[in-house]
């Protein structure tokens, strides 16, 4: 994955992107979640390898695998002060 995806501050703003490109992760995953195939990505953007959407994928994976949650509790009766 670390020869795929790159993070660099003077590109996109830090954001990470597809080495060698400007395509950056988010941008991948939002057209998958909008139901793009990747046959249809790669289409879209030739430069880009099946290798690439995979590790855009795995990527992201990572990122909320490390995430913390923490539950806000809800209230469902106001607070009295």
């Amino acid at each position: 994955m670390q020869e795929r995806i790159t993070i660099n501050p003077k590109v996109m703003v830090g954001k990470p992107v597809i080495r060698g490109t400007r395509i950056p992760v988010g941008l991948i995953l939002k057209m998958l979640g909008q139901g793009m195939t990747t046959e249809e990505i790669l289409r879209e953007y030739p430069r880009l390898e099946r290798a690439d959407i995979e590790a855009a994928i795995t990527y992201a994976a990572r990122m909320i695998e490390h995430e913390d949650v923490f539950p806000i509790p809800l209230q469902s009766e106001p607070v009295a002060a």
